[in-house]
Order: structure tokens, then C-alpha cells, then sequence
């Protein structure tokens, strides 16, 4: 994998990056250090903790107020740290700044930020102080995973992996607890899973991880990033200075590409998953079983079973081809760290999804109804749709500037029927007009809190026995709901209205 290849030869993150000299462990020198942490949610609270325990002087910002916000903010005033919340947190940075850290929300155009970069002054991300805060000798390995769709069941499938095979592990990052709350956790842990997004991975440059896998990559959060190559860039570089495998996504060239682009830790290898039969040097699926080519001696001739189909199927009738994909991947990554087959297939078959992930609700006369209202991008809605021959369609909310014309062309042939709500439907029914013209769409133009009651019962009249209705929005939910598990969760109360045999 050659070093470096396409990436820019200059970037403001490099400028001045190290504030201290051997602030690598947390056993270092911070004492003293003058840092400035933007974002006081559960990640900024961790790092000001952590900081000041380490006697580093600590200003706080958060321009939002909530009241857990409130709350960090009155046990780190206890602490010494210096808090400004709300009209308190202004752009400007208080005089001696030596490094800013910042929370995964706060975008780098951030005048604040801008203002840092410009000053010379380092900004970190909490990813990155968490694994500078590790311990000198003894620390956990990271098993880092990243990519558009499919994160965190692939993070905590991994999680079960591994704590099956007898590690004391945990599932960590952008799903379940923060970062720096492990690196702080009294009683170290074996092996850390790390579901990073492509905020966190934009501020880290010393990650190292043992083993690391981007899932896929399809345009999302460019609002953020800029542009589509910054956000190709930050997923990118997950595979940077990677230990012993990068395991990429056969059917997404792009992830080997980026393989081929990182600097990498001399010997680590390019590991693919693939829902078809692997080659050697990969993981994927022969018949009914999932296969590694990968981690064996004699993987030109032989392979090891991980186990089969039914044991991801859990409850459903069936098992979607990305949620197969998702379970090679983090089987690759636990047997980059040494999981026996045995505890593989444990793991997985002890795995259950987290809500909103093609979850079965109910079946009401023949008609199964599935809630994936976590697919909130075009990427997601078509890995939930190939999952099934005959769909009745719920979609709809807000796009974020996402192109839904591939989506839709690729996926007219399983439509039944499409029922659309939400602020950006009107995209989605035009490309439903030139792509699928004889599938029906019944548009909800109502936003109010009993709206998704309607779009449950218009769906049920386009449903035929053995038809899947499924809630796959390929949009954000902020336009009529609080989150997206507000939107499943309306979903599934509608449903369950219905009557029939629930799930």
C-alpha cells in the first residue's frame, strides 16, 4: 500500500500540532498546558476531566444549553475549569490558548476554529486526546471501523465477538460511551471497539489502530466536510498507521482504493469482505456459510467456518445482504485480534440489531412491516430495499442535498407501491415520475405528530399478502420528529394499531 498517495500536501491540522512536546500518554506533562474545549456534551465533559485532572488550565465553551449541559457545567466549575455557556462561549479565545480541543458536531468551518488554525494553534479532536490519553505501556488495542452506513451494528456485533471470546471489551466512539470515558474507565479493558465518524476521523492524526475497516463510502454530511473529497479523505484516513489489518469492502471499490492510499504500519495487510465466495486473503459467504480466507495458514486451499446464516438471523424470517456484510467485517476485525472461529459464531448468533434497523414490527394478514428509519441517507435506503422482492415504500424527510435518482433507478424494479411524507418528498416523487411512472405513490402532506398513522394505513392499501412495507426514509427526521427513533417509533406504534402477530 504505497504512503501518502492523494492527499494534500498541506493541511492546516499539521500546522503546530504538537502544543507540548511527549503529550503522547497520559502519564505525560500536561500540567499547566492551556486548553480550550468547544462542547460540553459527554465527550467535551470527559476531555475537560480529564485535562484538568492532569492539571492542564481548562476554559470550557458550549453555546447550547441543556440541562446536562448545565449540570457538566456546574461539577467542572468545582473542578477549576474555567465555563462559558451560551452568549458566554463567544469566537474569541482566550489569550495563551495552546491547543483547542473540540467536539465531533462543531464543523471545522467554525469561525472559532478558523480563528485557531489561523493563530497557529493546534485543534484536536476528542478522538484524538483519548488516544493520547492512554496509558504509557499496557493500553487497549483499537479496532476502528468507519463508513457511511452500517457503523454501529457492525461495532457492537464486533463487541459481542469479542466478549465471547473472554475479552473485557467494549463498544465505543460514536455509539455507546464515549472514547475518553473508556481511556478513564479505573479498570483497563482488553480491546476496544471504535465507531468513528467521518467528524471524528477529520481531527485525528496519531491513531494507530491494531486493526481498522471502512464499510462503505456514498456522499453525506458535505455540508460539514465541504466537499465530497474532504469526506472521502476523512474516511481515508481510519486506515492510517493501521497495525495489522485494513479490511475494506469488495463490493465498494473505493474502500480498497483508500486502503491503497494510507500510510500503513510495515506488514499490515489488506483484508476484503465479501458477500460472495472470498478469494484468498478475504472473508465471505460460501452458500449458507461465512468463510475466512483470510486469518488461516493455508488460505490458498482451505478456509474456516465463522459460521452460518441462521446464526445472524436471530428473530426474522430472513437476513438482509448488508447485514451479512456488517457481520463479516467486524469477524474480520475480531479475528485481526486473535478471536477463535468458535467465539465468532457466538458472538454473532448471541447478536441482536439496536432499534430502527430493519427491525421486524408485525405481520398483519400476510403483510410484514419493517422499520429501518435509521436509513437516513439514499446509501441506506438502497441496502434496506435490495433486502427484500416486493416493497411497499414509506419515504420522505429531509434530504441534506442527497441525490436520490440512483436510488430509485436501481431500486424501481422491488417497488410496490411508495407512500411519501416529509419536507423533501417532492424530489422523491419526481424521480419516482421518470424512473418507476407505474408504481403508485400516495403523497401525506400532513406534518403534525399523527401524520405517520396515515402514511401506515396508505400503505396498507398498496400491500398485498407477502409484500414488505418498510420504513426506509433515505432522509433525515428533524422535519417532523425529534430523532430518527422518534420516526420508528411512530412507525411501530401505527403498526402495532393495525393488530396482526407482532414481532
Amino acid at each position: 500500500m504505497p504512503a501518502g498517495q492523494g492527499r494534500p500536501d498541506e493541511d492546516p491540522r499539521d500546522i503546530a500540532y504538537e502544543p507540548r512536546p511527549g503529550l503522547t500518554h497520559k502519564d505525560a506533562d500536561w500540567a499547566g498546558l492551556r486548553v480550550l474545549v468547544v462542547g460540553l456534551g459527554r465527550s467535551g465533559f470527559a476531555a475537560a476531566d480529564a485535562l484538568r485532572e492532569r492539571l492542564a488550565v481548562v476554559t470550557a465553551y458550549s453555546p447550547d444549553v441543556t440541562p446536562q449541559i448545565e449540570e457538566h457545567a456546574r461539577i467542572l466549575d468545582i473542578l477549576g475549569v474555567d465555563v462559558r455557556l451560551g452568549d458566554d462561549a463567544t469566537d474569541e479565545i482566550p489569550e495563551g490558548t495552546e491547543l483547542v480541543v473540540t467536539s465531533p458536531g462543531v464543523p471545522p468551518h467554525n469561525p472559532l476554529l478558523v480563528r485557531a488554525a489561523e493563530a497557529g494553534i493546534p485543534v484536536w479532536g476528542e478522538v484524538e486526546l483519548a488516544w493520547r490519553m492512554r496509558p504509557r505501556e499496557g493500553a487497549a488495542p483499537w479496532l476502528v471501523v468507519t463508513g457511511t452506513n452500517g457503523k454501529t451494528t457492525t461495532v457492537t456485533m464486533l463487541e459481542s465477538i469479542l466478549r465471547r471470546s473472554g475479552a473485557r471489551a467494549v463498544a465505543a466512539g460514536n455509539v455507546g460511551t464515549p472514547i475518553m470515558e473508556v481511556m478513564l474507565d479505573p479498570t483497563p479493558y482488553d480491546v476496544v471497539a471504535v465507531e468513528l465518524s467521518s467528524f471524528q476521523l477529520h481531527w485525528q492524526r496519531s491513531l494507530s489502530p491494531l486493526a481498522s475497516a471502512c464499510l462503505n463510502v456514498a456522499p453525506d454530511h458535505l455540508d460539514w466536510h465541504g466537499s465530497y473529497d474532504d469526506y472521502l479523505r476523512a474516511k481515508g484516513s481510519v486506515y492510517d498507521n493501521t497495525q495489522v489489518a485494513c479490511v475494506y469492502n469488495v463490493q465498494d471499490p473505493q474502500t480498497e482504493l483508500l486502503v491503497m492510499e494510507a500510510e500503513v504500519v510495515e506488514g499490515c495487510r489488506a483484508v476484503g469482505f465479501t458477500i460472495g465466495v472470498p478469494a484468498p486473503g478475504m472473508v465471505g459467504l460460501v452458500d449458507d456459510v461465512l468463510a475466512d480466507r483470510a486469518f488461516v495458514e493455508q488460505r490458498h486451499s482451505s478456509a474456516a467456518e465463522l459460521g452460518t446464516l441462521a446464526d445472524l438471523q436471530g428473530d426474522a424470517p430472513d437476513v438482509a445482504p448488508h447485514y451479512v456484510a456488517n457481520a463479516l467485517a467486524a469477524a474480520a476485525l475480531a479475528r485481526a485480534f486473535g478471536v477463535g472461529p468458535m467465539a465468532v459464531r457466538d458472538g454473532l448468533r448471541a447478536y441482536r440489531p439496536e432499534a430502527h434497523r430493519i427491525a421486524e414490527v408485525a405481520t398483519v394478514d400476510g403483510v410484514r412491516y419493517v422499520d429501518d428509519s435509521k436509513a437516513t441517507n439514499p446509501h441506506a435506503a438502497a441496502a434496506s430495499l435490495a433486502a427484500f422482492r416486493r416493497v411497499v415504500w414509506i419515504a420522505g424527510g429531509l434530504l441534506k442535498g442527497a441525490d436520490v435518482e440512483d436510488l430509485v433507478r436501481s431500486r424501481a424494479d422491488r417497488l410496490a407501491g411508495v407512500v411519501l411524507m416529509g419536507r423533501d418528498r417532492a424530489r422523491i416523487a419526481e424521480a419516482l415520475a421518470r424512473h418507476a411512472p407505474d408504481v403508485p405513490v400516495v403523497d401525506v402532506d400532513s406534518t403534525d405528530t399523527g401524520a405517520m398513522a396515515r402514511v401506515v394505513r396508505e400503505a396498507t392499501t398498496l400491500a398485498q399478502p407477502g409484500d414488505v412495507v418498510l420504513l426506509a426514509p433515505a432522509a433525515a427526521s428533524m422535519d417532523m420528529f425529534d430523532n430518527y427513533g422518534a420516526r420508528g417509533d411512530a412507525f411501530a406504534e401505527a403498526v402495532r394499531r393495525l393488530g396482526g402477530s407482532t414481532v
